[in-house]
């Protein structure tokens, strides 16, 4: 068979095998075709031949004669891998026999191979998170696009047909791009999370869902951020920043300076702001005025009860403040009238005041001095009308008959502004200055007047109205004011400088800047005089907020006034060239001063003195507080810090702290009658108040010791007050009150009481004797039914009795002699230690304990004779027996009962002293 024919098959195959299967399908069939005669071999199809490039398929005959046969894989197709092959195919037939000796091949056929894809993969996001940020108020066409892609070959499984969001109720849909379906607002929610999952073409949905972070900003709005509306100020910290975060957002506005003006607002507390609220004389004092200033409303006492039917503004933390309504008035007692007012002297006073209702506006008299009766002269006076301040001032008819100036007008928005402002009117006639919390107001119309002509009538000087004594049917008060009033005085002779003024009004709190010298050059800053108010002004933004952040408050006080105390921020932008300027919100917030840990003042000592009468009438008197100790302390919380004045500790436990401060005034108060001045006195000396910022007035009712000063100068001070009667033969004892202020009257120590027993005759000296030399350990005896025996006894003694008592006098005698010259070197170092006991203050007779045991044969007398002590004492009848003998019986009476005394009293040897200054011998 040399010349048989080749086979033949189509030229070109097109196939489709699905991945992961290996039987492709082609189109045509594969089918080769043979002409020879069909016999064995001849005629019959024995192989397909494949050319390519490691094609990864087989060609099998599946019948030789017909010549069909079947394409399949040789392993796994993967459509990620390849898509389709292209290779070349031939047919082979079986020639001559089946061995291929001769075999002849068809030609060359192409063979295209597409790989079917399977929905394998899942989509997959390419971020593994997302984050956008969105400005509040707008509607996003697309906040920000997601995207997942497929590893599938074909575009059927591998494009991404739809994206879902998972999360619900959110407003937010989703088409790729993520849009917000509502406005949304910063302050609703500022920061929202959208779970996101997606779908290819086939449904495959992704496995693990994408999160989308969506941030709310604010619209950019200028003004300052990172502020608290709330601050807390700890007493006795010091200086504390306000707003340490604070800066200003100008939203990238083109900006050349900023002007920031801090505002403290104060005006609800006290005298406007947080003043030192001690009393009107001890504050002069503390600023170095002139002494000699008369207090028209000091705080309502039993010396200074003038002041107490006024109505006193209870809520002000013991900032004495006087509330006149138009109904109260009062008279200013003659003996506090300051009666030497010269050319020279000053008033000065505390003031709120609105404006007067209805139309006709009334005087408002807050000081006035006017004829008690018959006339209704006004000699000065200090009064309101229409928001003018004038000041009368009528002299007395002297040498000259001619116009003087006597009316003295200021016209002030301060004086019915309803806010507190200190005013001073320095009188140097005929000049006439007002100060205004610290700044000079002269007058703008003076009016002129003649002089008041002389006469015999007494004035009346009165507060919160006139006194119109005359001209009236009834005597009454007229022109009331209406207003508030504190710290009313006048000084005569003398005008107040402006630093003494300045200081008068200081405030103790206010507006402060950390670390003056960082502000940086090209940052202006003012305070006011009050230091309530900052101006700072910057060209460059970083500045201005640095410096913010460094303004403070600071309160000096060391009981501050409790409570809130507003700040207001205004703030204004310049811009360059013509630009629409930036406006900023004004800033409110508040600092709340904590409540200070409030002191207890104590006074203790010994609250009974037994004296000598000698000892009263002696040229010092006697110290009745020689033992006197003040204490002051605070209950500390657990774990609070303390810290106050120039004394800090900490406590880190709860318990009782002592601490030191100043008080400002102790009154020495004569309960029951008033001192009589002709045979008595309370008085301190001037040497032992100096060195100390104290100061002291007495009168009949007691002595007040002023000025602010520390606890340990007020102790000495109180220990040398000194009381002395030169007449005490009728007095048995004296009883005083001491009361101690810590800012008149905030703070106030306990009444402490003390009496003072006068021992009256020559007894004493064998009491002295006994006492002395006998054992204070011996076993305390006490009879108390005794007294009662020896008196009936004495009462009825026959002449016999006396005669045996007479002889145990004599001998007892014997043994007083020896007693006195044993106590002779004590009684020498006792004289001593009186003259040294301002020195040693415990060197002293503690009698807190000792009893006095009265004199029965004393009693008798006195309801028989009803002589009194004076001419007992001076009674010479040497030879009347009944006076001998009942002498005698007292002298033994006494001695037995003050052996028992003294024996009761043993214990108490550490604290009993005898005062033998006064024993003659």
């Amino acid at each position: 068979y040399p010349f048989h024919d080749r086979p033949w098959i189509e030229t070109s195959y097109h196939g489709v095998i699905t991945e992961n299967m290996d039987t492709v399908l082609l189109d045509p069939p594969l089918v080769a075709l043979d002409k020879d005669a069909p016999v064995p071999y001849a005629g019959e199809i024995c192989a397909f031949m494949i050319h390519g490039q490691e094609a990864p398929f087989e060609a099998v005959v599946l019948n030789k004669t017909s010549g069909e046969g079947v394409l399949r894989a040789k392993g796994l197709v993967d459509c990620e891998t390849q898509k389709e092959y292209t290779f070349l195919i031939q047919a082979y037939d079986c020639g001559a026999g089946a061995n291929g000796v001769s075999w002849k091949k068809s030609h060359k056929a192409v063979v295209h191979i597409q790989v079917d894809d399977v929905n394998e993969f899942s989509p997959v996001f390419r971020e593994a998170i997302y984050h956008a940020a969105v400005t509040e108020g707008k509607i996003y066409d697309s906040i920000l696009q997601v995207e997942a892609w497929d590893q599938d070959c074909s575009p059927q499984y591998s494009q991404i047909c739809n994206y879902d969001i998972v999360t619900s109720d959110t407003p937010f849909a989703i088409d790729r791009n993520i849009r917000n379906t509502e406005r949304l607002s910063y302050d609703k929610q500022l920061h929202y999370k959208i779970m996101v999952t997606a779908f290819d073409c086939g449904q495959k949905r992704a496995t693990e869902s994408v999160a989308v972070h969506i941030d709310v900003k604010p619209v950019c709005k200028p003004g300052w951020q990172g502020w608290n509306k709330r601050m807390d100020y700890e007493p006795g910290t010091g200086s504390k920043q306000l707003f340490p975060k604070m800066h200003l957002e100008t939203c990238d506005g083109p900006l050349s300076a900023v002007r920031a003006m801090v505002e403290l607002q104060t005006s609800h507390i006290g005298k406007g702001c947080d003043r030192e609220t001690y009393s009107e004389k001890s504050l002069q004092k503390l600023c170095g005025a002139a002494s000699g200033s008369t207090d028209l409303l000091p705080a309502p006492a039993a010396s200074t009860n003038w002041t107490a039917s006024l109505l006193t503004d209870s809520g002000r933390d013991s900032d004495l403040i006087f509330r006149f309504d138009g109904r109260q008035a009062s008279n200013v007692p003659e003996r506090v009238v300051p009666q030497n007012l010269t050319d020279q002297f000053t008033i000065a006073t505390w003031m709120k005041h609105g404006p007067s209702p209805g139309l006709r506006a009334e005087k408002e008299t807050l000081l006035c001095n006017s004829d008690k009766t018959e006339m209704n002269r006004h000699h000065y006076s200090l009064y309101v009308h229409n928001c003018r301040l004038v000041f009368l001032l009528r002299r007395d008819f002297t040498q000259v008959d001619t116009f003087r100036p006597a009316e003295f007008h200021w016209k002030l928005e301060q004086i019915c502004d309803k806010e507190w402002h200190y005013y001073v009117i320095n009188v140097e006639f005929p000049a006439v200055t007002l100060f205004v919390d610290g700044v000079t107001y002269e007058p703008y119309l003076v009016t002129d007047d003649w002089p008041i002509h002389p006469s015999s009538i007494d004035t009346q000087l009165t507060v919160g109205a006139c006194w119109q004594g005359g001209e009236v049917s009834t005597p009454r008060f007229t022109q009331y004011f209406r207003g508030s009033l504190s710290g009313l005085t006048i000084r005569p002779g003398k005008i107040e400088t402006q630093k003494v003024i300045s200081c008068l009004q200081a405030c103790k709190e206010g507006l402060d800047i950390n670390s003056l010298e960082s502000l940086g050059k090209d940052i202006k800053f003012h305070f006011n005089p009050a230091q309530s108010v900052l101006v700072m002004e910057g060209e460059d933004l970083e500045s201005v907020n640095t410096a913010m952040g460094k303004v403070s408050y600071i309160n000096s006080r060391q009981f501050p006034t409790a409570g809130l105390r507003r700040l207001h921020i205004t703030t204004t932008v310049q811009c360059f060239g013509e630009d629409i300027c930036i406006s900023i919100p004004d800033i409110k917030a508040v600092v709340i001063v904590l409540p200070p840990s409030e002191p207890r003042i104590t006074i203790a000592g010994s609250d009974r003195l037994v004296k000598p009468s000698a000892d009263l009438r002696g040229a010092t008197g006697v110290a009745p507080f020689k033992e006197l100790r003040i204490t002051s302390t605070v209950t500390k919380s657990d774990g609070v810090p303390f810290s106050a004045g120039g004394w800090g500790g900490t406590v880190h436990r709860p318990g009782v702290l002592e601490v030191m401060h100043n008080l400002d005034y102790c009154d020495v108060l004569v309960i029951g009658e008033e001192l009589n001045p002709e045979h008595e006195s309370l008085e301190i000396h001037h040497s032992s108040l100096i060195g100390k910022h104290l100061d002291a007035t007495n009168s009949t009712s007691g002595i007040s010791i002023y000025g602010v000063d520390s606890m340990a100068h007020y102790e000495e001070a109180l220990r040398q007050v000194r009381y002395r009667n030169w007449r005490p033969a009728t007095l048995t004892n004296r009883r005083f009150r001491l009361t101690c202020s810590e800012l008149n009257g905030r703070y106030t120590s306990n009444e402490f009481n003390l009496e003072i027993s006068v021992l009256h005759n020559s007894a004493p000296v064998e009491h002295v004797n006994h006492m002395a030399v006998q054992s204070q350990y011996m076993r305390p005896v006490h009879h108390p039914l005794m007294v009662h025996t020896l008196n009936s006894h004495i009462s009825g003694t026959p002449p016999a009795a006396t005669v045996v008592i007479v002889i145990c006098i004599a001998a007892l005698v014997v043994i007083v002699v020896l007693g006195i010259y044993r106590l002779h070197s004590t009684h020498l170092d006792g004289s001593k230690r009186e003259e040294d006991g301002a020195k040693d203050p415990k060197m002293d007779w503690d009698d807190s304990t000792l009893t006095i045991t009265v004199n029965p044969m004393e009693v008798v007398r006195d309801e028989e004779e009803d002589d009194d002590d004076e001419e007992e004492e001076d009674d010479e009848q040497a030879g009347d027996m009944s006076a001998e003998s009942g002498d005698s019986d007292e002298t033994e009476e006494e001695e037995e009962e003050d052996e028992r005394e003294v024996k009761k009293e043993g214990k108490q040897k550490s604290k009993l002293e005898w005062d033998s200054s006064s024993i003659t011998y």
